[in-house]
C-alpha cells in the first residue's frame, strides 16, 4: 500500500500542488483546509505523514502540532513555516514537530525531507535504554531522572540512542542527517535542524537534571556525554 500523507494547508493553490507532488512520487495525498479539519482528519485516519502549515485560521499549525503529538505520537510531523526565525523553528520543535521546511521551498528538498521522515517511520522502535542516571523509555516516549520524568518525540528518542551507541567518539552532523535523519544526499539539503533539534532536546533533558547528555564539539557535531 502507498504511504498516506495528510496535506492541512488553508491556501488552495497550494494545497493542491503539494498533493499532485505527492501523488506524482508515488505517495497517498490526502488534504484538509484548516486546522481544525486537519487535526480532526489526522486523528481519525492512519496517515504515516503529515504536512502542517503554521499560519491558518482557527486553530494554527503550532496548536494542531501539539494536539496531534499528544495523541498520535509516532506519526511523522513537517511544519511548512514562511516563519523561518529561530524562535519560530524551535516553537514548532516545540510542539513536536520531527522537521520543517521553510517557504519558499524546492520540489527536491520538500521529498527529501518526505522520505526521509517516511524511511523513519517504517524502522523498528528502538529499545528502551539508559545514559548513565537517564533512563529513556522508547515506548512511551519519557525520559526520567531521579524521579522527574520529561516527554519526548520519536527523533528525540532516536538522537540519544545514537549518540548513545557511538559514545566513543564525536559525531559530525552531516551523519547524524544521514542515520538519524535518514537524509539520503546531505549535500541537496540545506538545514540547521540538527543543531535546533538539539537546543530544543537539551531544554526537555534540563527539567531532569540531564542537559549534559549531549555535549557540542566545536567545529565537528555532538557526542554523548555523562549525567
Amino acid at each position: 500500500m502507498k504511504p498516506s500523507v495528510l496535506v492541512v494547508e488553508d491556501e488552495a493553490p497550494i494545497r493542491m500542488g503539494l498533493c499532485d507532488v505527492l501523488a506524482f512520487h508515488g505517495l497517498q495525498p490526502d488534504e484538509a483546509a484548516d486546522g481544525r479539519q486537519g487535526l480532526d482528519k489526522a486523528l481519525a485516519g492512519d496517515h504515516a505523514l503529515v504536512l502542517l502549515d503554521v499560519m491558518m485560521p482557527g486553530l494554527d499549525g503550532f496548536t494542531v502540532c501539539r494536539e496531534l503529538r499528544a495523541q498520535r505520537p509516532h506519526v511523522g510531523i513537517l511544519m511548512l513555516t514562511a516563519k523561518g526565525a529561530e524562535a519560530d523553528i524551535l516553537q514548532g520543535f516545540d510542539a513536536g514537530a520531527d522537521d520543517y521546511v521553510t517557504k519558499p521551498f524546492s520540489v527536491a528538498q520538500l521529498m527529501a525531507r518526505v522520505q526521509a521522515l517516511l524511511r523513519r517511520s517504517a524502522k523498528a522502535p528502538v529499545r528502551t535504554f539508559r545514559i548513565d542516571t537517564l533512563q529513556v523509555d522508547a515506548d512511551n516516549l519519557r525520559a526520567e531522572r531521579d524521579g522527574r520524568s520529561t516527554e519526548l518525540t520519536p527523533r528525540d528518542v532516536e538522537l540519544l540512542d545514537y549518540l548513545l551507541r557511538h559514545r566513543e567518539r564525536p559525531v559530525p552532523r552531516e551523519e547524524l542527517l544521514q542515520e538519524v535523519w535518514d537524509f539520503a544526499r546531505v549535500d541537496r539539503v540545506e538545514t540547521r535542524c540538527v543543531d535546533m533539534h538539539v537546543v530544543k532536546l537539551r531544554r526537555k533533558l534540563a527539567a531532569v537534571g540531564a542537559e549534559g547528555v549531549i555535549e557540542t564539539v566545536r567545529g565537528v557535531g555532538y557526542r554523548c556525554g555523562t549525567v
